[in-house]
């Protein structure tokens, strides 16, 4: 009789790692506390920007993001805020923040998000043969757009890392480069980066029924039941529901940003954080979009979903418990005409999730400290989408005892001591 495991959360990063598990030949629940709410499809990941980022892999504790933080904050709607409300309580994790920028750190961050991207990427591509959804992927691109020389030469610490790390891509130096990938900039954007290779899902939704659909041609269970706690037992794992009661042999939680409160009773406390992102996604002709478009000193990027497009981004610190604070949507949305002036903003559908970080940007996967049945995998901030097939992978080593190929000190519990 094959071996139960429970999934504790169903977003993105759940869905793959009981894809995975599926594979391995345990009998998996997902235990979705949204399923029961009717919220399970209005998530951060069914309302992402659709990217998979593997160029990403900078760390958002960067050095001197320190100095430019308090001009950022002074305005509440700009591309980082801190909700007032939820100040005091972020002291703890500002701090631990602030020691990731340090250089020695942030290089070594890179290193690490370098490494799981690289895994991430070919695991998607193993995905894709085992399960298809290739007609769900697309080759958008994606332009790094930038306002006059200094900005650009600001930037340019981060292209050479780029480069050194293996990731291709081109610089343009002028307006009439720029409109060869994308007519209908505003020429206040001289100067760009095309990542020719970064690929999109054509709507994070449909991906995530898709990847659903697998999991349940599988044999799945999915419970319309959020997990209060998590205990382990003399010889299995004790999963106390709100549906009562629930036993398996093991567990992983992946509950994004409320995982650190399931952690917490296993005895591992964990600076987990939220980036509250914020999103309209417009319908179908609002602008002629042929790339992804990411507007770098503003924190936001535009993407096309389905027939439509979506403008979103920016982070808010905020927690989990206030409201929220839908201008921050509107200003991108008013951000965007400003760049595109033919962009049509009427119809659009205002959107706000939360997004689990940790300070050094990196996520948490490892074996709870209390059992090694019970393994953690959360933390990825805005990019669970990308890194959710290559953490699948990594969270079945760790769950069978084997080797996953890549240094996991970055990612243990361990380094939060």
């Amino acid at each position: 009789m094959a071996e139960t495991l429970a999934v504790i959360g169903g977003g993105v990063v759940g869905l793959n790692v009981a894809l995975a598990l599926q594979h391995e030949g345990f009998a998996v629940t997902i235990y979705d506390r949204d399923e029961a709410t009717g919220a399970a499809h209005r998530g951060a990941s069914h309302r992402n920007a659709g990217g998979f980022a593997f160029s990403d892999i900078f760390p958002l504790a960067s050095p001197g993001i320190m100095a430019r933080a308090p001009g950022w904050l002074l305005d509440p709607l700009g591309p980082l805020a801190i909700r007032p409300g939820h100040a005091l309580a972020l002291v703890p994790w500002l701090w631990r923040f602030w020691r990731a920028t340090r250089p020695e750190r942030y290089r070594a961050g890179v290193a690490a998000q370098t490494a799981l991207m690289t895994h991430s990427q070919a695991a998607l591509e193993r995905q894709l043969q085992v399960i298809g959804g290739r007609e769900l992927i697309s080759a958008q691109g994606q332009l790094q757009v930038y306002e006059g020389a200094a900005s650009f030469a600001a930037s340019s610490a981060e292209w050479d890392l780029r480069r050194e790390h293996g990731v291709a891509f081109d610089l343009l130096d002028s307006p009439e480069q720029i409109a060869d990938i994308q007519p209908g900039l505003s020429p206040r954007f001289t100067h760009a980066g095309f990542t020719d290779g970064w690929i999109n899902t054509i709507d994070p939704a449909r991906w995530m029924a898709h990847l659903r659909a697998a999991f349940l041609r599988a044999g799945g269970e999915i419970a319309a039941a959020g997990v209060q706690a998590v205990k382990p037992g003399e010889a299995d794992i004790i999963l106390e529901t709100t549906q009562g009661e629930h036993r398996g042999d093991r567990a992983v939680i992946t509950a994004g940003a409320w995982s650190h409160r399931l952690t917490a009773g296993l005895g591992d406390r964990l600076p987990l954080e939220t980036e509250r992102g914020y999103n309209t996604t417009l319908p179908p002709g609002a602008f002629d979009l042929r790339t992804q478009l990411t507007f770098s000193e503003h924190g936001f990027v535009v993407s096309r979903i389905g027939e439509g497009l979506r403008v979103g981004g920016a982070v808010e610190l905020g927690g989990l418990e206030l409201a929220p604070n839908f201008r921050r949507s509107k200003a991108l949305l008013q951000r965007a005409k400003r760049f595109m002036p033919a962009l049509k903003t009427d119809g659009g559908a205002q959107w706000m999730g939360f997004r689990p970080t940790l300070p050094d940007s990196l996520p948490v996967i490892d074996h709870a400290s209390a059992t090694d049945r019970i393994v953690y995998a959360f933390g990825h901030g805005h990019l669970g989408l990308t890194q959710a097939a290559g953490t699948a992978e990594i969270v079945a080593d760790l769950m069978l005892g084997r080797d996953p190929g890549l240094l996991m000190a970055p990612f243990r519990t361990a380094r939060f001591g």
